[in-house]
């Protein structure tokens, strides 16, 4: 399975190499959400305004599936992520923006980001940081929040979001099971992709929620808090089933 997925990858690299498509990008995480078994349910509205920025809980690696397979946009990573061997390269394709999370560096990653959302683009962020075990949420960094306190031009609207793995197999995902899904601390990429792949169909949920712009709030740390919140809420909601009652 992890050979197929590596080959249709490659393939279609390919084509991208060739295609600057939003479209094509979302299509090819489409692909990959069929082709790794995730079942994707999706509620709230996306904002229609740009340039837009989605700030999202992190858990794993599927979250960029997921997300990439619901939202024509750019990811924000870390910068190690473009050395990885394969998904490396299809970060490169995919136009994530690559930034240096060191505190030194953060005028230089912000700059970056302002210069795509100048563009009209919609960028996914993962505030956190790092991913959880898929249980609880870290708090959210502030610092890259800054992109969205424009002075001059379209202001930017930020939309939260809430990502959780609820299901495996059809039945409820408990407490014991989420960390299998997560992707943490020190795991090895490929086991940990490989035990995942053997688990079964993964219902991946994903909560949009009402959409925000600066101007709503005193500064970037009160609308950092904001958005954590409203993140922290709707994640607890999918854990707890309550956005199915």
């Amino acid at each position: 399975m992890i050979t197929a997925v590596f080959s249709a990858g490659l393939t279609l690299i390919q084509h991208a190499l060739r295609i600057d498509s939003g479209r094509l990008r979302r299509d090819y995480y489409r692909f990959l959400v069929r082709l790794l078994g995730l079942k994707l349910i999706v509620r709230g509205e996306q904002a229609t305004a740009r340039p837009r920025l989605i700030v999202s809980n992190h858990i794993s690696y599927f979250d960029i599936i997921g997300l990439g397979a619901t939202i024509t946009g750019e990811f924000v990573a870390k910068a190690e992520l473009a050395s990885w061997p394969f998904f490396g390269t299809l970060s490169k394709i995919a136009r994530v923006v690559f930034i240096d999370r060191k505190r030194q560096a953060t005028r230089a990653a912000r700059d970056q980001l302002q210069e795509r959302l100048d563009a009209g683009a919609t960028l996914i962020m993962f505030p956190e940081a790092t991913s959880g075990d898929g249980n609880r949420m870290k708090p959210f960094k502030s610092a890259l929040f800054t992109v969205a306190e424009r002075q001059t031009g379209q202001p930017v609207t930020i939309q939260p979001v809430s990502i959780a793995y609820t299901r495996l197999n059809g039945m409820p995902m408990g407490v014991g099971w989420r960390p299998y899904v997560a992707w943490y601390g020190d795991m090895d990429l490929i086991p940990h992709l490989r035990r995942l792949l053997e688990l079964g169909t993964i219902t991946c949920e994903i909560t949009f929620h009402p959409p925000v712009t600066a101007a709503d709030f005193p500064d970037r740390k009160a609308l950092a808090a904001h958005c954590e919140r409203i993140t922290r809420d709707g994640f607890a909601r999918l854990l707890a089933g309550r956005e199915n009652a």
